[in-house]
């Protein structure tokens, strides 16, 4: 059936039409945290966590109401709609049915509960860690995760699973607990030798960066045209300030991305790697089919590939040779006191491995490691084998194990992450199946693409982004994580590329 000759009255039109209403509703309050995040007063945050709540309330009870259950069984009815599975009227209504079933068993009082918990709880956690003190944030931890667990009895658990997969179905339709084991288990296995083999080297890497003091206006002017040059469009998005670097999409044509500057503080505070992560989100939902309004056909397909995008622009982008061998001109024109700077320094000291604390900051071989730790918390916080109470002793031996260093105290310990106090349980592991996802990725675009290293020495990134366009942003939702993945590179998701990636690259640095 071909939706262009339905009428405006027929049922998948006014599904739609309904659709489209949540859609701009829920971009509204995701505008709302956007602000919260950059420009909102702190006095602010009591009201902020009211409005946000009653944003949820308003934007659950639209996407469950009864007209929305009529029209989607009306549409369910006509096999005509659902002949072609590929075709936007089927994927549709597939991700339509699940996104409804699955909020109509959340109350509107828990979901509008849950909203301002997190606004506030966020914002009691931004002064935990300020004053490194678990002990202030571990009432509101303890609340999140009760609010976890309350909507975890409304899912319900899936057959065989536990209470982790009932909330990972938010992030990445389908994944359990135990699908995440399969992967990270064998990529454990082969990290920690690789990661020993590493450490035993006495390489010494030198921060050419390291005593540059640039101007916050010239910082913010590199970024820019680092990201314009990626082909970042600012005629549909803008690049602003925080704490935390983050991105956010209202529609295709209103992507808004976050910095963290150096201050005066010299170079060693910019992150080009940061940028480029939001970044990489940005170009993806820029390049969402907008004809699709708030349907699933122009939305993104999971976290999991959403974060395949920023990794793949952060890291095999980012930290390649190509890249650097490029952006070291214009970063010299830009900082003329890091005229003495060599672009093999500069790839060197962005691809070396140092096992440490911070996620944000590890190098590509240790993040996942990062990833594991936080995986095992939560499962273990939302089973009850760990009490809040526990978790700093918990992650610090955690960290013992994993990455073997010690510590210090909680703000750069488990008070480093805002993802809990929002109650994003289940987030996590998506960073790490992002970077199993785009390094599979990256070998097949490099089999289509054989120069595309050398593109990158030229400063061309464009038949990567037009690639990755037609290949995954312009499908919308038309396939699964899983299925998307098969259907790129006509093979179901592994660990061994990504190992294969990081054997390479980290080979050539270190010379092993």
């Amino acid at each position: 059936m071909a939706t262009h000759t339905l009428a405006a009255d027929h049922p998948y039109a006014l599904l739609l039409a309904e659709v489209e209403q949540v859609s701009l509703l829920a971009s509204t309050n995701q505008l709302l945290h956007f602000d919260q995040e950059t420009r909102m007063p702190p006095a602010a945050v009591a009201h902020r966590g009211r409005q946000m709540g009653q944003l949820a309330r308003m934007i659950h009870e639209m996407a469950t109401s009864t007209r929305v259950g009529k029209l989607l069984a009306q549409c369910r009815a006509d096999g005509r709609l659902q002949a072609d599975r590929l075709a936007p009227p089927a994927v549709n209504l597939r991700e339509i049915g699940r996104s409804f079933e699955r909020a109509l068993k959340i109350p509107p009082a828990l979901a509008e509960e849950a909203a301002t918990l997190a606004s506030t709880a966020s914002h009691a956690w931004a002064e935990a860690r300020k004053a490194n003190d678990f002990g202030r944030f571990a009432p509101w931890l303890e609340k999140t995760v009760e609010i976890a667990l309350r909507k975890v009895e409304h899912y319900g658990v899936p057959a065989g699973g536990e209470a982790w997969d009932a909330l990972a179905e938010d992030f990445e339709p389908g994944c359990t607990a135990r699908d995440m084991e399969k992967v990270l288990t064998p990529l454990r296995a082969a990290l920690l030798p690789l990661l020993a083999k590493i450490t035993s080297c006495k390489r010494a890497f030198v921060n050419p960066l390291a005593d540059i003091r640039v101007p916050v206006a010239k910082q913010d002017e590199l970024l820019r045209f680092l990201a314009a040059t990626m082909g970042f469009d600012f005629a549909r998005g803008l690049l602003d300030r925080s704490a935390h670097p983050f991105c956010v999409s209202l529609h295709p044509t209103d992507v808004r991305m976050t910095v963290r500057l150096a201050g005066q503080d010299g170079m060693t505070g910019l992150s080009f790697g940061s940028l480029m992560h939001e970044m990489g989100h940005g170009l993806y939902s820029q390049s969402l089919p907008a004809e699709h309004g708030g349907a699933p056909m122009g939305q993104y397909v999971s976290l999991g590939i959403h974060e395949s995008q920023s990794r793949m622009w952060e890291c095999c982008v980012g930290h390649s040779q190509g890249f650097w061998k490029w952006f070291c001109g214009p970063l010299k024109e830009h900082f003329p006191a890091a005229g003495g700077a060599r672009a093999e320094d500069l790839y060197a000291w962005a691809n070396r491995v140092e096992p440490g604390l911070i996620r944000t900051a590890a190098d590509e071989l240790t993040y996942n490691l990062h990833i594991m730790i936080r995986f095992d918390i939560e499962r273990a916080l939302l089973s009850g084998r760990l009490k809040v109470a526990d978790l700093p002793a918990y992650w610090n031996a955690r960290y013992q194990e994993y990455l073997g260093v010690v510590v210090p105290d909680d703000a750069q310990g488990c008070l480093q992450d805002i993802h809990w106090s929002m109650g994003l349980f289940g987030y996590f592991p998506t960073y790490t199946l992002g970077n199993l996802y785009a390094a599979q990725f990256l070998e097949t675009v490099q089999a289509a693409i054989p120069d595309l290293e050398q593109r990158f020495e030229r400063g061309d990134f464009s038949p990567l982004l037009n690639w990755l366009r037609e290949k995954i942003h312009r499908q919308g939702m038309r396939y699964r994580a899983a299925e998307l993945c098969q259907e790129v590179t006509g093979r179901p998701l592994s660990h061994e590329p990504l190992l294969r990636y990081l054997q390479n690259r980290l080979g050539r640095v270190y010379g092993i």
